[in-house]
């Protein structure tokens, strides 16, 4: 068996990176009363209003029964509504409330400052390269995922 010490392995580097990044987004998103994937779907919904429960944990990188549950929560704030689709019924669209609205650029606003500050945190071509090795990253794993 061969060995790999943790230190070489980019898995820890990047899941270290997430997490950092995941814990100062749910410390700063706090005060506005969202977690982190709350947050996402409300990020999401503002940008695509009407989008379906699937396509929103696609987006969010959730399962759909957790995205449900998201939506669950987030509906019995007042902060989103789930009507039927026009011509599919048996589809929901959800939508910001205005309540929804609000909380979302509270949250916003200090998720951007957070985003900013990162950025700021590496040149111009650092943030290209790291964007673009990221997505070699995610190109290669996703190629050698067993199905």
């Amino acid at each position: 068996m061969t060995s790999m010490p943790a230190a070489e392995r980019l898995g820890s580097h990047i899941k270290a990176a997430e997490h950092a990044l995941n814990a100062t987004k749910h410390a700063v998103l706090k005060p506005a009363g969202l977690t982190v994937p709350q947050y996402a779907a409300l990020l999401q919904l503002a940008e695509n209003p009407g989008m379906p429960a699937a396509a929103l944990a696609r987006a969010c990188r959730v399962t759909a029964p957790t995205m449900n549950t998201i939506l669950k929560n987030l509906q019995q704030r007042g902060l989103i509504t789930r009507t039927p689709h026009a011509w599919h019924r048996n589809v929901l669209e959800t939508r910001l409330t205005e309540l929804g609205t609000e909380v979302m650029a509270q949250a916003d606003e200090n998720a951007i400052r957070v985003e900013r500050g990162l950025a700021a945190a590496f040149t111009d071509e650092e943030r290209e390269q790291l964007i673009s090795l990221l997505a070699r990253s995610v190109e290669y794993l996703e190629s050698v995922r067993p199905e």
